[in-house]
């Protein structure tokens, strides 16, 4: 009998984020997106920058995966993240206050004391941050949230 479900689970070094069963995801590779169905092929792959999607019932959720690895089974997929968030937990103030500070760094060329990689990894974080926290949930800026009168 074929499986209509995957397990998914989501480790970083600090939690467990995620034990679900789902229906399909998509994760970043380090050379492009993955797509996973039940009964994939068993496949280890170190992970990329980027957005890991899942699918369960007619929801699509979204999560950021910074590094690390994935193990694929037929039953089930292991991502054992550097960093990863669930997009509503992101906060997007903070990324994009990450966003403008990478970008005003990199806004000063030959600037010697510029760790222009560092700088580099931090826009591509934030950048990951804000497009995850725009499908879904995000933490919104306190003053997004103002109440009428």
């Amino acid at each position: 009998m074929i499986a209509t479900s995957i397990s998914l689970h989501v480790v970083t070094p600090e939690r467990q984020l995620l034990q679900e069963s789902v229906d399909s995801l998509q994760l970043p590779g380090q050379k492009g997106y993955l797509g996973i169905l039940p009964g994939h092929a068993a496949l280890i792959t170190e992970l990329g920058y980027g957005e890991l999607s899942y699918r369960k019932g007619k929801d699509l959720r979204h999560l950021t995966v910074m590094g690390g690895y994935a193990e694929v089974l037929a039953d089930r997929v292991i991502v054992l993240a550097e960093v990863s968030e669930r997009a509503e937990e992101i906060n997007v103030d903070r990324a994009r206050a990450a966003k403008e500070r990478a970008e005003k760094l990199m806004g000063k060329p030959g600037d010697k004391d510029v760790d222009w990689d560092v700088a580099m990894l931090a826009l591509r974080r934030a950048l990951i941050r804000l497009q995850v926290a725009a499908k879904g949930g995000a933490v919104a800026a306190a003053e997004d949230h103002h109440t009428a009168p």
